[in-house]
């Protein structure tokens, strides 16, 4: 059999399907389901362990699936907690864990501990996340101060669209129970919590956080402006100190990466210490010829990611990026290839085992699909350099020029590997991404990540700005490059959001291209071209209709066109995205297709009359409006409907469905029935 011995690749595959099974579905499995899908794994597993040869593969595939629907069931439960079911103004009390900023440039707080006034502890959310938009802050927002405010919340918010991303998924995974904004002064209730009370858990990473703040800040204070920024950013996960102009410098030439904790910079790290360990203790005969200096190296490595982890903040993407790294520093030490398929399946099995829903996410998709097309790429390499033989020992600018193109490779490949998922993510493709990556990731693993570990190596004798000035050099560079090509004519090009089906067949044509051995591996390409088929041929919905009625999209021939030009910006700009038009919302409200009326805009659509309502006008206008064939669409809470025929789409009618498409054939989709009756669903 063609594919004895390279199996074992496939196990997060199939594990993952089954992961994406278990979040497709419209309907939360039962306990009792979960509990048979669990013991059919184990029967299946046996069944692989003990049944005919040319089966094992078949039962051992159905039981990992089986296993990963019932372990996204099991962590579904696992981290229930409250959701606040309405929207709330009054005070609010809690202590702080987590400070970062909101895409308008606002300070952030999540809270945990939380107190709402009048509202019992079984039901209040165990974690809030609250915007500061009140002006300078008077409190230092240090982690474990408890603070309290008066503000708004309200639970976290639908899809814009059905189908589109559904952000209370998301929280729900993060215990985020309510989100909301506060204009008023922030209050230190209490000083920052020091000790190890009342568990020794969240004291250490209380301590770690505010350990983090402290570094941030310092860096800012020896480098300041967007330099200074982005150098915390990297070493802190800290991104408050790069402003938004630059962090969308950094979208528009593919390199907002660079800013996240991922596989990239865990990865640099881990090599540049691996290296340099290993390098040094060459250096010494005793060691080099009686120790494992391999080992040493790589044990060295593995506490210098782990440290990299604690300090950077450890949230999801640097975990995930942790395990990767860790599985192959492991493989080093018990004497298996490090950078090896192998390796990349053990990292997936296990963050797909731990967080089962991080299958969903931009960052898993991205980073795996990076890290096993270099892997193809380069094990293809090496194969064929073993086939046509050594030619000689190479010369010293050969080997150096052989690390320029490897750096260059790395982001070629890593670069085409993920252009499709961050397309479909974020529904842009970066034209000039690749050279932009080409000038500037190099220079991430050969001067900005080595500075900073010699920084951190100089640090304790006072000689921590040799290494801040290296990295100062290698960050102005890389965002001399952002702006130069963000700011570029046709930098972006948007594309149309693509049907559901098109990237897991995407990611299963890749994998199979990548993982499969002999000829039959050029099948996924097939797989491959009918999801881009799929994608080219995806028909967009010809009217939208926001969650709360606050805004209308109509598809006329110039794009689409919105109900009003101000308001709802969040929701227009996600729309017209999804649709791959650049327009703004000011100009798309331009466009055709809405007659102005009393309290709002009239237009025609599949041959029926609808009205789009708003405001104290709006209200007082609807009931003239409401008669037979007549739609209305309004972001008023009325205190009865009115007495005409009118079909009328109102805050109440949008708790049942959420928000609406429809499409040119008749056909009217809510984001409820995508969603289905789902826990995080409410």
């Amino acid at each position: 059999m063609v594919a004895r011995g390279h199996l074992f690749p496939f196990v997060p595959v199939f594990l993952g399907a089954g992961v994406g099974v278990y979040f497709a579905g419209s309907e939360e499995p039962t306990g009792g389901l979960l509990l048979g899908v669990a013991l059919a794994a184990s029967a299946l597993l046996g069944a692989a362990l003990r049944g005919p040869e040319l089966a094992r593969p078949v039962f051992l595939a159905l039981s990992l699936m089986a296993l990963g629907f019932a372990a996204a069931g099991l962590r579904t439960r696992m981290v229930e907690a409250p959701v606040l079911g309405w929207q709330r103004y009054g005070p609010i009390e809690g202590r702080i864990v987590a400070v970062d900023r909101s895409a308008s440039g606002a300070v952030r707080l999540t809270l945990d501990r939380v107190v709402l006034a009048g509202l019992e502890p079984e039901r209040t959310p165990v974690r809030v996340r609250i915007s500061l938009h009140g002006g300078p802050l008077d409190v230092a927002p240090i982690a474990g101060t408890r603070v309290m405010m008066t503000g708004h919340l309200a639970p976290p918010s639908g899809p814009t669209e059905p189908g589109g991303f559904d952000f209370r998924r998301h929280a729900w995974f993060a215990r985020l129970g309510a989100v909301g904004y506060t204009r008023a002064p922030v209050v230190a209730w209490s000083a920052p919590e020091t000790g190890f009370t009342p568990g020794i858990a969240a004291g250490i990473g209380l301590a770690l956080t505010r350990l983090r703040h402290r570094m941030s800040a310092g860096i800012r204070a020896r480098l300041p402006g967007e330099t200074g920024g982005f150098v915390a950013a990297i070493l802190t996960g800290d991104r408050s100190g790069v402003g938004l102009a630059m962090t969308e410098a950094l979208r528009r030439s593919n390199l907002a990466h660079l800013l996240a904790i991922s596989g990239l910079h865990m990865g640099l790290l881990t090599g540049v210490v691996y290296g340099g360990a290993r390098a040094a203790l060459a250096l010494i005969p005793a060691l080099a010829l009686y120790w494992p200096i391999r080992k040493i190296a790589a044990l060295c490595a593995l506490m210098a990611a782990l440290g990299y982890l604690a300090l950077s903040g450890g949230n999801i993407a640097t975990q995930r990026a942790f395990v990767m790294a860790a599985a192959m520093l492991v493989a080093v030490l018990i004497d298996r290839r490090a950078i090896s398929m192998r390796s990349v399946a053990l990292a997936a099995l296990i963050v797909l085992v731990w967080r089962p829903e991080s299958l969903l996410s931009a960052g898993f998709q991205m980073s795996f699909a990076a890290t096993v097309a270099l892997v193809a790429v380069f094990r293809a390499l090496r194969e064929r350099r073993q086939a046509a033989g050594g030619k000689g020992r190479p010369t010293r600018a050969m080997r150096l020029l052989r690390v320029v193109a490897t750096a260059a490779l790395c982001s070629l490949v890593a670069g085409l590997a993920t252009a499709p998922i961050a397309a479909a993510q974020f529904h842009r493709f970066t034209d000039y991404g690749l050279l932009a990556n080409l000038l500037s990731v190099p220079l991430m693993g050969l001067l900005v990540m080595p500075a900073a570990v010699a920084s951190a190596l100089l640090w304790p004798v006072g000689l921590e700005g040799v290494g801040l000035w290296l990295m100062e050099l290698g960050t102005r560079w890389i965002l001399f490059v952002a702006q130069t090509v963000g700011g570029s004519a046709g930098a972006v090009r948007l594309v149309a959001a693509p049907p559901v089906f098109v990237v897991p067949l995407l990611a299963l044509g890749g994998l199979w291209l990548a993982l499969w051995p002999g000829r039959a591996r050029w099948a996924g390409v097939v797989l491959a071209g009918v999801a881009a088929l799929g994608w080219a041929s995806v028909e967009r919905p010809a009217l939208l209709i926001d969650r709360g009625g606050a805004l209308v999209g109509l598809m006329t021939p110039e794009g689409r066109a919105l109900s009003r030009a101000r308001g709802a910006g969040f929701v227009a700009r996600h729309w017209l995205e999804a649709d791959g038009d650049a327009a703004t919302q000011e100009v798309s409200a331009a466009r055709g297709g809405f007659t102005p009326v009393a309290g709002g805009v009239r237009f025609r659509f599949a041959g029926a009359d609808w009205l789009h309502l708003r405001g104290v006008a709006g209200e007082a206008a609807l009931p003239a409006w409401c008669r037979e064939g007549m739609t209305i669409v309004t972001d008023i809470r009325l205190e009865a409907p009115p007495s005409g025929a009118c079909r009328l789409l109102d805050p109440r009618a949008f708790r049942r469905s959420g928000a609406i498409a429809l499409y040119e054939d008749g056909r009217e989709v809510t984001a409820r029935q995508v969603s289905g009756a789902r826990p995080w669903v409410y």
